[in-house]
């Protein structure tokens, strides 16, 4: 395993010595910042043992050994949507067979089961429902804190608060701080998507813009909230549209310093808009999987500490190998997810922490359970 010393992982180094990723990983690993064309070199390189050797490295030089996991629950509360994005099977227009929006009843039973499971982190997302007024919002955080002081709420992507403010006709700030009032704790990454505007414009026009996405975030930073950031890959951008992505995150955390993970996420197209357009015909392959990963890990060095594999859309198999390729966390237990296996996913939806730790302990890792918020609860060694 490269992992397992310098010496190994010195002598895979040295076999690709004139390789331009060579020239670049060890600008990586002196800590020199790289460039858009480094990035696009390596997002272009095939050669994915020497990126996955560099990220591994660089995994080992920022976070050591530890491979963190959260006990966590999935709660996607409506899929009654007004942005209609073409990447997304999990969305339905009001009235549409399959829409759906749970009552608060519903939502606070789903918490007590998890509660019962052990969770220490509610992961709350849904859509931009047209028929759901911002005090719906602001009462299931309120509901749930009230009875469940100890859990803590990650919820609302940056778009959703984007609409929030919308409808409630007020600014980010003011709905951020409404909501942290009432309950809310950290915010996850979804919605970023990609960032490229001519693209949102095809994808994803009714949604917040990219710009407006890292403004979302930054205001929140502000506020004292953590969040994480995302990128969904694989569909129809470009190379330099996920280069681009990275590095926009990349100077916004050298901003703020709010973000705590970076969750690059697989493209599913079953079901989707794209499929059915012609557009796409498949998600991305292991290998390109493996290679933005491991890509991330190397742009975002010493910016954004924790790679994240999102083991729900990249399975677990995958999500167990990534772990050589620079991710040091991954996710959590979900218990129930809807919205990647609206569009195919054929994943499990639920993965015991029991099972976490053996997946990690399998490559030579420490597995460690966390906070949301990162903070280390216990530290499973041999």
């Amino acid at each position: 395993m490269l992992r397992r010393g310098d010496m190994e992982l010195e002598t895979v180094l040295k076999e690709f010595r004139g390789d331009e990723v060579y020239d670049i990983g060890e600008k990586a690993l002196a800590g020199e910042e790289l460039t858009r064309k480094d990035g696009m070199a390596l997002m272009q390189s095939k050669n994915l043992l020497l990126l996955g050797a560099i990220a591994d490295r660089l995994r080992a030089q920022r976070v050591g050994d530890l491979v963190t996991f959260v006990v966590n629950r999935h709660i996607n509360y409506s899929n009654v949507c007004i942005s209609g994005c073409k990447f997304c099977a999990f969305y339905r227009k009001p009235n549409e067979e399959g829409a759906y929006t749970m009552s608060m009843e519903e939502i606070l039973g789903r918490v007590e089961e998890s509660v019962r499971l052990g969770i220490t982190e509610l992961h709350i997302v849904g859509s931009l429902n047209p028929d759901l007024p911002f005090e719906f919002y602001e009462k299931m955080l309120r509901e749930i804190k009230t009875r469940y002081p100890r859990i803590h709420i990650q919820a609302f992507t940056a778009a959703e608060i984007a609409y929030f403010a919308k409808i409630a006709g007020s600014s980010v700030k003011e709905v951020l701080e409404r909501l942290m009032g009432a309950g809310l704790d950290s915010m996850p990454g979804g919605g970023a998507e990609i960032f490229d505007e001519q693209l949102r414009k095809e994808l994803c026009p009714n949604k917040v813009s990219g710009e407006g996405w890292l403004d979302v975030m930054a205001t929140a930073h502000r506020l004292g909230m953590k969040t994480n950031a995302t990128m969904l890959y694989g569909h129809v951008e470009t190379l330099e549209n996920r280069v681009d992505h990275i590095l926009r995150l990349r100077e916004a955390q050298r901003e703020t310093g709010g973000f705590q993970a970076f969750i690059p996420l697989s493209f599913h197209p079953q079901n989707t808009r794209l499929l059915r357009e012609g557009r796409v015909s498949k998600g991305p392959t292991g290998f390109d999987d493996l290679r933005t990963l491991a890509v991330s890990r190397i742009l975002l060095h010493g910016t954004i500490d924790n790679i994240r594999a999102f083991w729900i859309m990249l399975g677990k198999k995958l999500a167990q190998i990534s772990l050589t390729y620079g991710v040091n966390d991954l996710d959590g237990t979900v218990v129930e997810e809807r919205i990647t296996h609206a569009a195919g996913a054929t994943t499990e939806e639920y993965i015991s922490r029991d099972e976490l730790i053996a997946l990690i302990r399998e490559v030579g890792r420490v597995p460690a359970q966390r906070t949301t918020t990162h903070e280390i609860v216990q530290v499973f060694r041999d």
